[in-house]
């Protein structure tokens, strides 16, 4: 693999790192966590994490995309249309047809191009109910990324995201462990050493905790189900007046949570 000196990340809550707490409202993520890794690698290094939390990829395309030809990263990551997605009657064919031609955009300028696949979701309440729609979605991923020579980050064959301690309280995000074991994915897709294995299972979990979390389904509902759907329904986004977290290449020191 060629060195990697620029890296700018492009997408959503994923990308941005939501719930991978550090102090305050800042967020860590399997993004940023990438970049230390190729920081502690390459003299230099410079990173912009550009994605903003709720945007759908029609704003990705024309916020993010031309930040990103401007700064020219030899390495850019793309997420988007997840959101998209998992809205009442939209179409994966048009999602993708806009993800194709950013991704069109992004390789003309010479960066390399990771992409991901949506996550395999069945298993949460309410959003099995769009697992075709993201089945369908992620075939246009595999296609894209073929055809642009692209580096693809298969989540939906991450048996391990299916754990719950791979997500966050609400079951929408991922934990730091969920986002931690993504960084270690994107490094080893990009050829990159790893320095653990993300495949590692998670220890078995005592039945009476799995019994509790049954019990909390009425709970997540209220506390982050209805208020996500209402947003939408609105029209308002968790990311109003949210601006990305670093907007310019610049060198990279590692956070720990």
């Amino acid at each position: 693999m060629s060195a990697i000196t620029s890296y700018v990340a492009l997408g959503d809550s994923f990308t941005e790192g939501l719930n991978d707490h550090l102090d305050g409202d800042r967020y860590r993520g399997w993004a940023d966590r990438l970049a230390e890794t190729l920081a502690a690698r390459e003299p230099g290094f410079r990173y912009a994490n550009l994605a903003v939390r709720g945007r759908l990829i029609g704003q990705i395309v024309s916020e993010q995309v031309p930040q990103a030809e401007a700064l020219a990263p030899g390495l850019v990551s793309l997420c988007a249309g997840g959101n998209d997605i998992l809205r009442p009657g939209s179409d994966p064919d048009a999602v993708a047809a806009q993800l194709d031609g950013a991704v069109a955009r992004l390789r003309a300028t010479g960066a390399r191009v990771l992409l991901f696949t949506g996550f395999d979701i069945r298993q949460v309440p309410v959003m099995r109910l769009v697992h075709h729609k993201v089945a369908v979605y992620n075939l246009h991923i595999h296609d894209i990324a073929a055809r642009n020579g692209c580096t693809l980050v298969d989540l939906w064959a991450m048996n391990v995201l299916r754990d719950r301690r791979a997500w966050s309280e609400d079951r929408l995000h991922l934990s730091a462990d969920g986002h931690r074991r993504i960084a270690l994915r994107a490094a080893e897709v990009l050829g990159l050493p790893a320095a653990e294995d993300w495949r590692e299972p998670y220890p078995p979990l005592d039945p009476a905790v799995w019994a509790e979390a049954r019990r909390e389904d009425l709970r997540w509902a209220r506390s982050f189900l209805v208020p996500w759907i209402n947003r939408r329904l609105q029209g308002r986004s968790s990311g109003d007046g949210v601006d990305p977290k670093r907007p310019e290449l610049a060198p990279v020191a590692k956070d720990v949570a």
